[in-house]
This record gives structure tokens, sequence and C-alpha cells, in this order.
């Protein structure tokens, strides 16, 4: 009889990636000739739990993960899934879709004054970012978003390189996150991708009469079919842009930016100050 073992996370709103792992549970279930029910008492979890993971409203747990392919014999077709789900579950939801596109980007375009950006966060200055979170992740939580956050930032060494361009505000280094040491880590993290021939990292001076990204931050970037996209983010909710005449306003922003922003050359002058004042 299956037990009423639901641990894991509980369930959630669906999304692409979780619905397209129920998916794959499900197709199996049907090549083998198996009912939920079926399965449920095979693997030893309660129907709910099954058809919850089926339709993209649970995380599965490894357990469930592990007996499920024992039970079907996909011939490992659902632990790949599970792999490639895993790779984004440390992502916000409303981020992934984004992050499906970093992916694929020729040229990624960033713009930031509240934190810096996740591609560019040594893992110390990540950790003090995510425990500042609130209500507090939990510890396995903490190191599916550090680990996501990690991996993502192998985007900056991958042949073909994508061409990327940073402008981060310099009160965004000043606020010290985590503390002098870690505010050392992260300066010296940046001046260290600065120097990739394929990363223009400028920063925006306090002090700045003109300012084009007091709107807040923003993202573009080109994808391989050379058409652009945006993003926005604010709390708990984040969106993808594809409107001519939104992409056209960013496009403007981010150049205005850009000249307003210290050159590269003299936001490397800059962090090294900073860097000597710690």
């Amino acid at each position: 009889m299956a037990t009423a073992d639901d641990s894991g996370d509980d369930e959630v709103e669906p999304d692409e990636n979780l619905r397209s792992f129920g998916e794959t549970v499900k197709a199996s279930r049907k090549r083998a000739g198996r009912t939920q029910e079926q399965l449920a008492e095979l693997i030893g979890y309660s129907v709910q739990y099954v058809g919850s993971v089926e339709q993209g409203r649970r995380h599965p747990s490894q357990k469930f993960i592990k007996r499920t392919e024992s039970a079907l014999d996909t011939f490992w077709v659902i632990d790949i899934a599970a792999r490639q789900l895993s790779r984004r579950r440390g992502l916000a939801s409303w981020f992934r879709r984004w992050a499906d596109l970093e992916d694929g980007a020729v040229i990624l375009n960033t713009y930031e004054c509240r934190s810096v950006p996740g591609l560019l966060q040594p893992e110390a200055y990540a950790r003090a970012l995510v425990d500042a979170v609130l209500p507090p992740p939990s510890p396995e939580e903490v190191e599916e978003r550090i680990a996501a956050r990690l991996e993502r930032q192998q985007l900056l060494f991958r042949t073909p390189y994508t061409v990327f361009s940073f402008i981060i505000d310099e009160a965004v280094i000043l606020r010290q996150t985590g503390g002098p040491e870690v505010t050392r880590q992260l300066v010296d993290h940046l001046l260290e991708c600065g120097k990739l021939p394929h990363v223009d990292l400028q920063i925006m001076p306090l002090i700045s009469p003109e300012h084009a990204g007091l709107g807040g931050a923003f993202q573009l970037l080109e994808t391989q079919d050379h058409e652009w996209m945006g993003y926005s983010e604010g709390q708990q909710s984040g969106r993808v842009l594809n409107d001519p005449k939104d992409l056209s306003l960013l496009h403007q922003r981010y150049a205005k930016l850009r000249i307003q922003a210290l050159n590269p050359a003299d936001s490397m002058g800059l962090l090294m100050r900073m860097r000597g004042s710690l």
C-alpha cells in the first residue's frame, strides 16, 4: 500500500520546467502501461503526490526520481529530465525564462542599481545576498540558489563568447553587503572579470547629476537569431519584454548610460582605489 511520504517541496505554481518533467513522468508511466495508482503503489508514494508531479505542481524529491526511474525502467530518461530540472531549481520562477534566453545570447547588456549582477557575484557575496532574503530560506534552498547562480556564471567563459556589457551603480559596492571582507573579495572578482576581453564593466559614479537609469535595473540581449529581448524585475516578479516600443526605450536608456558611466579603464581605476580603501 502506498505510504503518505510526500516529503519534499509543497505544491507550487506550475512552470515550464516542472511541466516538462511532469510530462516526461506521465509519458514514461503510460509507456509502461501503469496507472497513477499503480505507480504510486510501486514507489511508495501517494496518488496525490504522483499526480502533482505529473501536473508540474510539485518539485520531485530525489527518492521519488530514483524509485520512478527504477519502477518504469526508462533507460535514464527520467534521471536526465530531473538533472535538467535541478539546473533551474535555484532560480526564481519568474527569472527562469530569462535565464533560458541568456543561455543562447550573443550579446547581453545589464544595468544594475540594487546589487552586483548575478553573473559577476563571487560566492561570498552571493551568500550574503541570499542570507539577507526574508523570509529566511532553508539551508537546502540557500545551497540551491548559490549553486544555480554559480552555474550561470559559466556563460562568461563559454565559447563562442557572449559579448557582455555591465553598468553598475557605485553605491552598490559602497553598501558593503556582507561586510568589508566580502566587499574586498567582490572588488577583486570584478577586477578579474573586467580583464576578460569580451566583458565591458562600467561604474556609474555615486555623484551623477545626469542618470538615465533612474527607472530601475534592466537587461537587454540579442539572440542567435539576431532578435532583441529585454528584461525588467521587481519584488517577486519579472517581465521578459519583446514589444518594439519597450525595447527601443531600453536601448535608448542603455546607450545613454554607457555615455554617462565611467569608461571601462576609468572604472577599473575606481575599483582599485575602492579596494585600497577597504
